[in-house]
């Protein structure tokens, strides 16, 4: 490389949040099932939400999988389903993806998100997290998502990385007001300590206030690892929504994160040397766009292949 050549940084692009949207563009109440409950009513409206990400710049769309778990589904008419279920997500995000990009396969808490679980065995909640990498076949990488502690780290990737052939990422969750700390109050540095005990290919932090990601991020780099963020839209956590069945009526958005404000907080998550952006819940594919767009101004490269996965 010329002595006078720049290599400019390469940002991979994530999609948006699926569920809020789904819930906007299903236009029933939502259900404790939540988006899983548009996927097995309107299933074609979750291609299209795909669609839509990709066509706003995303590299990779997460599969409507979040949600799909035999504990979240087990009293309901869908427990004996998780492996359909999980098909027909791959299967959407699959119809509608141009040649080049990737799917990533979403692995959402047990429970429920932002909920510190206390495991009666880690051993049976991480054959959960396998059964559900298990039944999710044909994807180009894991997203474990949400993670609120450091059991629920431990649990998941013990179950993902014992079946997984393709790389691995952990999203966190972290603190509102604090970036430092996962929901549970546990240290973001521990985390981070478990992460490269099971190789994972990337670090994240999700569905947290914008705020607080830059805390987290500057935690990141010591692992050495790819790291970056996609946070939410919601104006706090509310206590009614960490109860069992709770909908995502008992959150509210925020009115001042517009998509050319979130722009903003991502480029200063690059700034830190954040490489992958995304957006989580109340984001749509206007932020993507807008944050593609900025990206493309300020004159980083996007739309790499991330950690060596092949294009299709």
């Amino acid at each position: 490389m010329a002595a006078n050549t720049v290599r400019r940084t390469q940002i991979t692009v994530l999609d948006g949040g699926l569920g809020q949207e789904l819930v906007k563009r299903y236009g029933q109440p939502p259900t404790p099932l939540w988006s899983t409950q548009v996927m097995l009513e309107q299933p074609g409206l979750v291609g299209e939400l795909h669609a839509d990400f990709y066509t706003a710049g995303a590299h990779i769309a997460t599969t409507n999988s979040y949600t799909m778990h035999r504990d979240r589904l087990r009293g309901t008419p869908y427990e004996h389903q998780l492996k359909d279920l999980c098909k027909a997500a791959v299967e959407e995000a699959s119809r509608v993806r141009p040649i080049g990009k990737q799917i990533a396969a979403s692995i959402g808490p047990l429970g429920g998100s932002f909920r510190i679980i206390e495991y009666d065995s880690l051993a049976e909640a991480a054959a959960l997290y396998e059964e559900k990498a298990t039944n999710l076949e044909g994807v180009d990488l894991y997203i474990i998502e949400t993670v609120a502690s450091l059991d629920h780290a431990r649990a998941a990737l013990e179950g993902v990385t014992r079946v997984a052939t393709k790389p691995v990422w952990l999203a966190v969750t972290v603190d509102d007001s604090d970036g430092t700390l996962l929901r549970s109050g546990e240290a973001v540095a521990d985390v981070c300590a478990i992460a490269l005990e099971f190789n994972v290919a990337a670090i994240l932090a999700n569905c947290s206030a914008p705020e607080a990601i830059p805390a987290a991020l500057e935690i990141f780099e010591g692992t050495g690892l790819p790291y970056g963020a996609y946070a939410n839209g919601f104006t706090h956590i509310d206590e009614a929504f960490l109860v069992p069945n709770a909908t995502v009526t008992a959150l509210k958005a925020r009115t001042d994160l517009n998509p050319i404000v979130y722009s903003k907080h991502a480029l200063s998550w690059v700034a830190q040397g954040a490489t992958i952006l995304g957006g989580c819940c109340e984001t749509g594919p206007e932020h993507i766009a807008a944050m593609v767009a900025a990206l493309t101004e300020a004159g980083y490269d996007i739309h790499e292949t991330p950690n060596g996965i092949q294009s299709a």
